[in-house]
């Protein structure tokens, strides 16, 4: 699972009709202090996550185990928004 914030939203109507109906979010990656990544990915709003939240995403054949991506070519979806994370260091 990865952490990121949601920056925008990508608009394609043109698709596979099985991801008809879905919201797609691009996603910058965020480490456990929410400092920005480089990285980013567009992911499938599976929770109404909106532009600045924070939200947990998970990727790979783990995307597509939700209720809303069950069955559809996806690779990233937005599980979880995130309240807080509390990191313990040492």
């Amino acid at each position: 699972m990865q952490l990121g914030r949601v920056i925008g939203t990508v608009w394609a109507t043109r698709k596979d009709p099985k991801l008809t109906g879905l919201k797609f979010l691009m996603v910058r990656h965020l480490d456990f202090d929410y400092s920005e990544k480089d990285a980013f990915t567009v992911a499938v709003d599976s929770v109404g996550a909106g532009v600045g939240e924070v939200v947990l995403m998970a990727a790979g054949s783990s995307a597509r185990l939700t209720q809303s991506t069950d069955g559809t070519p996806v690779d990233t979806v937005i599980m979880a928004i995130v309240d807080r994370v509390d990191v313990q260091e040492s």
